[in-house]
């Protein structure tokens, strides 16, 4: 009899545990109209893992992906390149910030798709404060967590960095985005917690987040409407609609 822990894994021809390939299917089946591929959880693996991770979840559905580059899933210019290749791969939403690298990314990516569309997305926490660096690199797309809850000030930072407005780009980083970044490094966590707090100061239930997650302090979320006020300031003072 063979002893507990000689088990043989599930392999192709066995049945599929839960994972990114399942939820795709059912994202797909729940009427999706893409998805946002998140690197694989906790473990490390080489670039040529991470392209195989991509290519079979690419298999499972026929929707488009937008594969993150975070945390663990750091595709290199040529793993990069080679994952761009892969029809339902539609772009790539960098949450890593080393901007050397991305550059050489996305010089590989057009290389070897010689033209063809492909988005290319600041992923950051509050990519406000890099939209500069990231467009000088040819990366102009950004996910903006601000529009949650102050989409005020968030429209009005677009539209300043479209028209080229340095002078109220250069005001909303200095009075609002960078007071907010600030607050937000001081408790791991504040990136998901404040954001869902802001919601929840202007109106909308949310509830708080989970632990281990913590919900920001009093003294907090004095501070956090105080540079939210300082923010609509600098669009009214500019004009912008509030």
């Amino acid at each position: 009899m063979p002893s507990s822990d000689s088990r043989t894994p599930a392999g192709p021809d066995t049945q599929e545990r839960p994972g990114a390939r399942q939820f795709a299917r059912a994202a797909r089946e729940a009427g999706a109209d893409g998805l946002l591929l998140l690197p694989p959880y906790l473990v490390r693996t080489p670039a040529a893992g991470l392209v195989a991770y991509v290519e079979a979840v690419s298999a499972a559905t026929d929707l488009p992906l937008i594969v993150y580059r975070r945390d663990n899933a750091r595709f290199g210019p040529a793993s990069a390149a080679a994952v761009a290749r892969m029809p339902q791969v539609t772009g790539f939403k960098d949450g890593i910030g080393d901007l050397d690298l991305l550059s050489r990314v996305v010089a590989a990516v057009r290389g070897a798709l010689d033209g063809e569309p492909f988005q290319f997305f600041n992923g950051l926490p509050t990519a406000e404060t890099t939209v500069p660096a990231y467009r000088g690199i040819g990366v102009e797309l950004y996910s903006s967590a601000v529009f949650c809850f102050v989409p005020e000030i968030s429209l009005a930072f677009h539209a300043a960095v479209r028209d080229g407005n340095d002078g109220l780009v250069d005001a909303l980083l200095t009075r609002f985005f960078h007071p907010l970044v600030a607050l937000r490094e001081r408790v791991p966590g504040y990136a998901v917690a404040l954001i869902k707090a802001a919601v929840r100061r202007r109106g909308l239930d949310v509830g708080g987040v989970r632990p281990p997650l913590v919900d920001p302090t009093p003294e907090h979320l004095d501070e956090l409407d105080r540079i939210t006020e300082a923010g609509l300031a600098v669009c009214a003072e500019a004009g912008a609609p509030r």
